[in-house]
């Protein structure tokens, strides 16, 4: 938006029209001349002019979480970033003695007109104050006039004093303007004891806005350019479903006026947004069916598409390159310093932690590139949301580092560095596999888990975690309704069979070698499972059941 802002006053200028002023140095003194004398039209020449200026203004809703009205909070963002962007002066100015644009009547061309009122106030203000000094110095300093020096001091003391405290009263107002903002003033009223029952007080709101709204025309006049003002609306999905809809109330709020210069971007999740306000009391009759409320609100619905491979490789080479630095500088030298072991006389020999660090940093980047290659079948599994792509670069280098730990200090019989729970390819797959399917691998974990605790370690030590699930499947099926929020989690039930039956057959086996170290699974989901397990046999009464022997390999 920028660049093409940039464009068009270059084209604007090559069609003769006139340079955009801003309101710093010089400028400053000039629009201050014409808040305080002149009078803004908006004439059909303004009204087609080509030339804009977008004013961005980011408004997280988690940061104002806290606050009891958090459409308040978005006000207050709103009024705070255009006084911060214009400067506390001219606003302070437009608040005493601005007066909104008008329309011109007619084709006119003339953009501002003398404020005839304006004017002979204060030159009568001028007049006055000069004439009552000039009084009271003829009464203090003409000895010559005794017998009107007591009248000429009344009366020029009296009219001084008037004429000064008007001037005095106007500076005044400009100075309080200047010290206590919008935003204080909004705040104020919100942290008022009386804010519940307070009358009128969405009309002191509206005030505010209103007199931005006819501030900004003002600035349009003046800088000879179009403004928009651009809010973006994040993390709303955060916020306690109340919250949500006193911003979406505020955003109505805002955009009540249609001439308004606001543009809303609201970055939501409908699946998490309509369910908000479906559940909040104040939208009852209103808003029980949210994705119509939310048609009502949003005039131009954008869906971001999936993710393509070109872009989603993009995604996640950025993602890595976050990681590179912390990748080889912070854990590789930072995790060496502090198991370095203390120097020797003679030949220093590398510590067992150094080299499982040089490990480590080696193995990681093999991972990442596994991530990478489009010939691997892993890349057919990643995610296309930005988000889940970085949690699993960053989850990673955890888990390889703490697999490799693991092996170093308690090693297995029979197991070395270079087994399959170790390769940076299997430990990529597993990070993957628990990020898409928390719940379908917390239910093959649990269902093994359990068959440990019943004794059959060694009958289900040789299956692969793909049998298990397909075994206890309708099991699952049947606690469907309690698990509801948890199975939303995952990804296509189609690619976790192509997944762990095809691609990534892991087994019991890998499973209790990456288990401890898996950080990216929410290990609650798995004690939910089997609390659900254990009450609905209790309540069919039908004892455990005995472990099967696998019928055999299973294709995808």
């Amino acid at each position: 938006l920028r660049q093409e802002v940039s464009r068009r006053e270059e084209a604007e200028q090559l069609r003769g029209q006139p340079k955009p002023r801003s309101p710093q140095g010089w400028g400053l003194l000039l629009a201050l001349w014409y808040l305080t004398f002149y009078k803004p039209i908006l004439t059909e020449g303004h009204l087609r002019r080509k030339n804009l200026e977008f004013i961005f203004i980011r408004f997280s809703a988690w940061q104002y979480s806290g606050c009891d009205k958090l459409w308040a909070g978005l006000v207050t963002t709103l009024c705070d970033s255009i006084r911060s962007h214009f400067g506390a002066l001219p606003l302070s100015f437009y608040h005493v003695l601005g007066v909104p644009p008008s329309h011109a009547s007619g084709f006119g061309q003339r953009e501002w007109e003398l404020k005839k009122g304006t004017c002979l106030k204060l030159w009568g203000s001028l007049l006055a104050l000069a004439a009552g000094l000039a009084a009271l110095l003829i009464a203090l300093l003409a000895p010559g006039i005794k017998e009107h020096h007591q009248a000429l001091k009344v009366v020029g003391s009296a009219v001084a004093s008037l004429s000064g405290s008007t001037l005095a009263l106007g500076a005044c107002s400009v100075l309080k303007n200047l010290v206590v903002s919008e935003k204080r003033k909004i705040e104020r009223l919100t942290n008022s004891q009386r804010f519940a029952s307070q009358l009128g007080f969405m009309g002191k709101v509206r005030g505010e806005v209103e007199a931005l709204v006819d501030f900004l025309g003002f600035m349009e006049v003046f800088e000879r350019r179009r403004l928009r003002v651009v809010l973006e609306i994040t993390s709303l999905e955060l916020c306690l479903p109340e919250k949500v809809a006193g911003v979406l109330a505020a955003m109505g709020t805002l955009l009540a006026d249609a001439h308004a210069p606001f543009i809303f971007l609201l970055a939501v999740d409908p699946g998490v947004i309509v369910p908000c306000l479906e559940q909040t009391g104040s939208m009852k009759g209103l808003a029980d069916n949210g994705y119509l409320y939310l048609n009502r609100v949003v005039t131009l619905p954008f869906s971001i598409p999936p993710m393509g491979a070109r872009s989603k490789l993009r995604c996640l080479r950025a993602a890595v390159g976050t990681r590179e630095d912390l990748l080889y500088r912070l854990i590789a030298s930072n995790l060496g310093k502090r198991r370095r072991p203390p120097r020797q006389v003679g030949t220093e020999v590398p510590s067992p932690w150094q080299e499982i660090d040089a490990r480590a940093g080696a193995c990681i980047l093999q991972a990442f590139d596994c991530l990478h290659d489009a010939n691997l079948p892993l890349a057919r599994y990643l995610p296309t949301d930005g988000a889940h792509l970085r949690r699993i670069v960053n989850t990673i280098p955890i888990t390889l580092r703490l697999l490799l730990h693991r092996a170093r200090s308690a090693p297995r019989p029979g197991t070395e560095l270079g087994t399959v729970a170790t390769s940076p390819l299997a430990a990529a797959a597993w990070v993957v596999l628990a990020d898409r399917w928390p719940c379908r691998l917390s239910w093959a974990l649990q269902c093994l888990e359990d068959a440990w605790q019943a004794g059959m370690a060694r009958e289900v030590g040789a299956r692969s975690l793909w049998s298990l699930y397909q075994e206890n499947l309708a099991e699952l099926s049947a606690l469907r309704q309690p698990l509801h929020n948890l199975l939303s989690l995952d990804a296509e039930p189609e690619l976790f069979r192509c997944f762990l039956a095809g691609d990534f057959p892991f087994g019991a086996s890998h499973a209790h070698e990456l288990l401890p170290a898996t950080v990216n699974l929410d290990h609650s989901m798995r004690h939910r499972m089997g609390l659900l397990r254990a009450l609905n046999r209790l309540q069919r009464a039908v004892p455990t059941p005995q472990c099967q022997p696998e019928p055999g390999p299973h294709r995808a």
